[in-house]
């Protein structure tokens, strides 16, 4: 029986370089090739502490020890009966000086979300590219558009202007789909950028832009699911890769999203596979976590993306649906390579205990043990409260501004209350601004919230223009091209002369705000007191020993005296605030008519 033998380069090796000095520095190369598993490895310095070879002879997986190996080209070295075949280079780089201790984003930060292909088109030559099957069609809502990397780099100055200080991007990685591509978690390659969007090196120019400015990256990442198209599930490398569904058509069953099975002391175990293991949707097979190549995988990319495009974050989606197990010590993983990082989780739950429980030190996952390790949640519940508050003009005991209040009483739940990101939509939800009928006053309130309220706040790109999309009306619609970003399009709201008057008022009030926040302390710091909301007004302190910001929100229709006597408790010695907005002056104790469904933001003085 004759062995095949290719000489070729290994049509993948990923990941395809790797760093010195890394607190990683035994790093898993995936060889991939036709029956490379046939070959003997060595590499001509450190130490190969494993080759492990799987039921597919199309992959080897090498443990390399690099510790005390310096910066350099080393050799993998392919023996067959002892005789040597062929080499393959491989290199580990220098690592930026200080890059372990990267400081992450925090409750300092605003950040800015943009659905990628969205945004702007910078590079109408990339839009449709000869190695991606989806072409780009404008006129198909659920088509890829062309927004791109240069799209976003050349409007950098007007993300600036607003006032956000981090940069959420939907995922830049290759998603091959057919069709319905442009969302980009479908993922098709792991280490490539999607060549719609640009190169893995425009994708570092970017990081580099945005540092220049003061500026933060965040990737999206996805842990849970690939895209079918992704050139390892054509292949797998061993059959539990992926979760398999026997009994179903092409492996396919949906998840029944219950992510409340994955801590329910009374879950029936059927319902903890269907959750964690079904399928996010039939073009996204389930990834299984508890596989450890597979984890040891997505973990050492992860790290790799962070190095190499110098990322600030990590946005995880559909952090809840992954095995708890295995996403736990990936997560941990992450940061003690980088032990001043953040990393959010999408936990798309509507209860805080249940949110709780996702993040680290959570006193919610300590009763049965669990910690996921996981610095920061999304604050779903609030989200679900303002969705409802800001259209309930009458306050009874459960309407009106007692759900945010309600929202806020359960932060005892939480290990970090401060590390929650805050938001009033994204691009998964209807627009908040379609949900009001497009009130700029309601509006207001809205981001006054979030802006002040313990945590740090997101925002959706479009929002500080007043865009609009229901989530009935399709996903498509909810991603709506910013306009002027295309040359085409008749409209640039990019600039203040392109926007209509109503469009520069909720322009003007947000980069007001996000400006005012970034130096205000007791907003990044602070502790939170508030009080019973009267009469649908909520009044609420965050303060720290020397600095004080009292927020008052009339979420009444009707006109409300302030009763300073009432909030002694937060106001102490402060006999002054002036509003950030107006830069109007107060003075504590002399009356003060709050108009209707209107906000206060009071630096208070002494």
């Amino acid at each position: 029986m004759s062995i095949s033998i290719f000489s070729q380069e290994p049509e993948h090796i990923e990941p395809p370089f790797w760093w010195s000095d890394m607190t990683h520095s035994e790093v898993e190369i995936l060889l991939y090739g036709k029956n490379i598993a046939q070959f003997d490895i060595k590499i001509n310095a450190g130490t190969i502490t494993q080759v492990l070879k799987t039921e597919n002879p199309n992959y080897l997986f090498v443990d390399w020890n690099t510790a005390q190996l310096k910066a350099g080209n080393y050799q993998i070295q392919f023996f067959l009966k002892n005789k040597l075949v062929f080499t393959q280079n491989y290199e580990l780089k220098s690592r930026r000086e200080d890059s372990r201790y990267r400081k992450g984003f925090d409750s300092s930060d605003a950040m800015y979300l943009i659905m990628s292909d969205r945004f702007a088109n910078g590079n109408p030559n990339n839009d449709s590219t000869a190695e991606t099957t989806e072409k780009a069609d404008r006129n198909f809502d659920s088509g890829r558009h062309g927004g791109d990397i240069d799209g976003i780099i050349n409007h950098l100055d007007y993300i600036q202007e607003i006032g956000v200080t981090a940069l959420w991007c939907t995922p830049m990685l290759e998603d091959n789909e057919t069709r319905y591509s442009y969302h980009g978690y479908a993922i098709s390659d792991c280490y490539k950028i999607d060549s719609r969007f640009g190169s893995n090196e425009d994708y570092k120019k970017l990081s580099d832009a945005l540092h220049q400015k003061g500026m933060k990256h965040i990737m999206d990442y996805v842990t849970n699911h690939w895209g079918g198209k992704h050139w390892m599930i054509h292949d797998l490398p061993t059959y539990d890769w992926i979760h398999h569904w026997e009994n179903a058509d092409n492996d396919f069953q949906r998840s029944n999203y219950r992510m409340t099975t994955q801590f329910d002391p009374n879950a029936a175990e059927i319902d903890k596979k269907g959750c964690m293991d079904g399928w996010f949707d039939t073009t996204m097979p389930d990834m299984n976590q508890s596989n450890p190549l597979l984890l040891k995988y997505i973990t050492q990319n992860a790290i790799w993306w962070i190095e190499y495009a110098d990322l600030d974050g990590l946005r995880v989606d559909t952090y809840s649906y992954n095995d708890k197990a295995g996403i736990s010590q990936w997560t941990k993983a992450i940061m003690d390579e980088y032990p001043s990082f953040n990393i959010v989780g999408e936990v798309w739950m509507h209860d805080q205990a249940q949110i709780s429980y996702w993040q680290k030190d959570s006193p919610i996952g300590a009763i049965e043990g669990y910690n996921s390790y996981l610095p920061s949640v999304m604050d779903f519940t609030l989200h679900d409260a303002q969705e409802k508050a800001f259209n309930e003009d009458q306050m009874n005991w459960s309407d009106g501004m007692v759900k945010i209040y309600e929202n806020f009483t359960n932060d005892f739940l939480y290990a970090n209350p401060k590390n929650l990101m805050l938001f009033m939509s994204n691009h998964d939800t209807s627009r908040f601004i379609s949900l009001i009928d497009s009130d700029i006053n309601k509006y207001k309130m809205g981001l006054t919230l979030i802006c002040t309220a313990r945590g740090y706040p997101q925002l959706y790109y479009g929002e500080e223009i007043g865009m609009t999309g229901l989530k009935s009306e399709g996903d498509g619609l909810l991603r709506k091209d910013f306009p002027g970003g295309w040359k085409e399009d008749a409209q640039n709201a990019f600039s203040s002369q392109g926007r209509n008057e109503k469009q520069n008022e909720f322009y003007e009030f947000t980069k007001k705000i996000l400006n005012w926040r970034k130096a205000a302390e007791a907003v990044h710091i602070g502790k939170m007191l508030h009080f019973l909301p009267i009469e649908n007004v909520y009044v609420y302190f965050r303060y720290t020993d020397d600095k004080s910001v009292m927020v008052v929100i009339n979420n009444s229709e009707k006109s409300q005296k302030l009763n300073w006597e009432h909030y002694s408790e937060g106001l102490k010695n402060y006999n002054s605030g002036k509003d950030i907005i107006s830069d109007k002056i107060y003075k504590v104790n002399e009356a003060i008519e709050l108009t209707p469904k209107t906000s206060l933001i009071l630096e208070l003085s002494k």
